[in-house]
């Protein structure tokens, strides 16, 4: 038995059923669960003095392509909208390989559980040379990091009127049996999971109907998540429109895609039909607004979502098109957008930092994460509330407003993966510099 013990948190914010917000209280961790929240707990494992410090779950990332880590600011891709700035980047992708693939993804995720997230989605849907999903999973594996990794495809290239290039299209075929192949050897449906594997089709303008479906049918089977892209912007509401002869919800219902297994990324075009679908057929939505931010698509309509009842996550995007991979950020930036859209009353500090955590998980399909409560997986963000960014503030719950944007100490599982702001888990130094050094060479 492995315990510790989190001592004299100034402030718990647990995200439980009754978000309940802790003074002065501890956290007991035993063999990677959350086993007592309270005030004045003992143990003879290890302990963490947290005094002057909030305490949150750790933070949920349900949108992620890790692999674009390697193609931040290029400069053809900086002002261009999504199909443009697609078309600028899938030349220097094609270059990519197994160690482009890993080196990438473990860059993404460190940077990611410095923002405090403990849980990350993948969306990987180009395989170039030689690459495969397992490169992904090594990568989080070694960095203790909680992962549901995605087997994306294309399969529809430029030559049959997609967007993609032939060379980066896979046979449908060799899709499905790929899918097989990831699902059986690394997906673990078990409570507690650290790797869950979903099937995700890239978007409707780079897979055939046929596809969609077969796909929705084989993660039935299967028992596994679905993902894609849908409604991102205006072009992807024309591309339905003038290829499908309806909008992009009625064509995800069509084909199968609603449902508590599924989630879009996005959905900044989702109108209120689509909304109200969304709603009664519990589908989950990865809002990524930074992203939509950098490539004009949008805001989305997350108040009304949330009002509607339908599951919200935040989500980081690529790293080519957010150029950053904070999930703290992108809380606030949704709290941000939704004042703009809607009144400087449409979304607290605290409802975003629920969607950052709470919701996150409720859209993977992951009760057991998200939330500070006993039986639940020891998941746990802490930060620093005696800095700079803190100093003044009147109220450390609302963090996103006044507070630290990078973790102090994080706990996956309950092993620590940051501590003093530092991963403790790889040599971050030698990945970086791995990273700079495949960047120049895609760059030669």
């Amino acid at each position: 038995m492995t315990e510790i013990l989190l001592k004299n948190a100034d402030l718990i914010l647990t995200m439980d059923e009754s978000r309940q917000e802790l003074s002065k209280a501890d956290i007991l961790v035993r063999d990677g669960q959350i086993a007592q929240i309270g005030q004045g707990l003992e143990s003879e494992g290890e302990e963490h003095d947290v005094s002057g410090c909030l305490v949150t779950p750790g933070l949920v990332n349900t949108h992620h392509h890790l692999y674009q880590t390697l193609t931040r600011a290029v400069p053809g891709g900086q002002d261009a909208l999504l199909f443009g700035w697609l078309q600028t980047l899938y030349p220097i992708w094609s270059r990519f390989g197994p160690e482009e693939m890993f080196t990438s993804a473990q860059i993404g995720l460190a940077e990611l559980a410095l923002s405090g997230c403990t849980l990350s989605s993948d969306h990987l849907y180009l395989y170039p040379n030689g690459a495969r999903l397992e490169d992904t999973i090594a990568a989080a594996s070694e960095l203790g990091m909680r992962f549901h990794p995605t087997r994306g495809a294309m399969s529809i290239g430029e030559s049959d009127g997609g967007l993609p290039p032939d060379h980066l299209v896979e046979k449908e075929a060799a899709i499905l049996d790929d899918m097989v192949r990831v699902v059986d050897a690394f997906h673990d449906p078990s409570e507690g999971s650290m790797c869950r594997v979903g099937l995700a089709p890239c978007s409707p303008f780079s897979v055939s109907r046929d596809l969609m479906r077969d796909a929705a049918l084989l993660a039935r089977d299967k028992g596994v998540m679905l993902h894609t892209h849908l409604a991102e912007n205006d072009e992807d509401i024309a591309y339905s429109q003038a290829q499908f002869g309806c909008r992009p919800g009625q064509y995800a219902e069509e084909l199968g895609w609603t449902g508590p297994d599924v989630w879009h990324a996005h959905c900044v075009k989702l109108d209120g039909a689509e909304i109200d679908l969304f709603s009664r057929s519990e589908t989950g939505v990865a809002h990524c607004p930074c992203s939509n931010c950098r490539l004009g698509s949008g805001i989305a309509p997350v108040r009304a979502m949330r009002d509607a009842g339908v599951k919200v996550g935040l989500g980081a995007d690529g790293s080519a098109s957010n150029d950053n991979g904070n999930l703290m950020l992108e809380a606030r930036q949704a709290m941000l957008l939704q004042r703009v859209a809607n009144g400087a009353d449409a979304m607290s500090a605290r409802e975003a930092l629920e969607i950052a955590t709470r919701g996150g998980a409720d859209v993977l399909g992951r009760p057991d994460c998200g939330r500070l409560m006993p039986g639940k997986r020891a998941d746990i963000a802490v930060w620093d509330i005696c800095g700079i960014e803190s100093a003044g503030s009147w109220d450390p719950a609302a963090l996103l407003l006044a507070g630290p944007m990078s973790v102090k100490h994080l706990f996956v599982e309950g092993r620590q993966i940051v501590r003093d702001g530092h991963i403790t888990t790889i040599d971050l130094p030698r990945v970086i510099e791995r990273q700079n050094t495949l960047a120049r060479a895609l760059q030669a």
